[in-house]
């Protein structure tokens, strides 16, 4: 990028001279022993995250590619942008992130936009998290909501069975008439997988005072400097511009080449079965 940008504004001359320059570095850097022409490597991912965290198929292959080359002296980083989703997606997606961790390579986490809830799950695992000075990080918090259509099912004289096994199978439903104990049964689910996130952000980011940020509040990238939740505020542009001069960058994307059905198929009707099973939103 630099020699196309030289190419365009350096007198023709002053060009040749820089192109001259980079090529005698780069020769002798080729010629250097092979233990001191090893250096630094600097694995780039990225992970754009919806509700159903759909990328983690994906990230999964990333890392997979990253950990056979990457060692304890590279580094892997992470360009985080997600307000998080399912428990279990962003669960997953976490671990993911955790199998660099378990291998000893450092990992960074660079937010630009928005870490919050699964998103954060996802980029405590790190040992360092930066984030542009507006980012949107935290929302350490659970939600579980459905509409409810039973009135209107009686109002037309419209009857709805539902047949369980299991006094929990079913604590709130669409379309049958919810009680005050299968409710109560329902928040306690919910604070159950609060208590586990909490845990979770607590293992991770130990500095945090976890009972002051885990209100389901979200703060912006100074804020969450101050709390502790990041490390360092900058954008992941300055961050990757200044590991290039003294590491080599890749960037690893996988790509899936999409079958018949998947193309056919809307992602509403694709996320139908797994939206019903699991209500719970981090």
């Amino acid at each position: 990028m630099a020699l196309t940008l030289k190419s365009a504004i350096l007198p023709r001359r002053a060009f040749k001279q820089a192109l001259k320059e980079f090529k005698a570095k780069k020769k002798q850097g080729q010629k250097l022993p092979a233990q001191q022409a090893f250096k630094k490597r600097v694995f780039v991912l990225r992970f754009h995250g919806d509700p159903r965290a759909l990328a983690v198929s994906a990230l999964r292959e990333e890392i997979t590619a990253a950990l056979m080359l990457a060692t304890e002296r590279d580094e892997v980083v992470v360009l985080l942008e997600s307000p998080g989703g399912l428990v279990h997606s962003y669960g997953l997606a976490a671990s993911q992130l955790q199998r660099i961790k378990d291998r000893g390579i450092p990992l960074t986490v660079c937010v630009d936009k928005v870490a919050a809830s699964g998103g954060y799950m996802m980029a405590c695992v790190a040992d360092q998290i930066i984030a542009a000075p507006f980012a949107v990080v935290g929302s350490i918090g659970v939600v579980g909501q459905l509409p409810n259509f039973n009135r209107m099912l009686k109002n037309h004289d419209i009857d709805f069975e539902l047949i369980t096994a299991g006094e929990y199978k079913r604590t709130l439903t669409l379309f049958g008439e919810n009680t005050d104990k299968g409710r109560a049964k329902f928040r306690d689910d919910i604070e159950e997988t609060h208590a586990l996130f909490k845990a979770f952000v607590r293992d991770h980011r130990a500095t945090v005072d976890i009972d002051k940020v885990s209100t389901g509040e979200h703060w912006y990238g100074v804020q969450a400097l101050a709390l502790k939740l990041v490390d360092a505020i900058r954008t992941s542009d300055d961050y990757l511009k200044e590991a290039v001069n003294k590491a080599d960058l890749y960037e690893l994307t996988y790509l899936r080449k999409k079958g018949l059905r998947d193309r056919l198929l809307t992602p509403a009707a694709q996320g139908l079965a797994e939206w019903r099973d699991h209500r719970f939103l981090v």
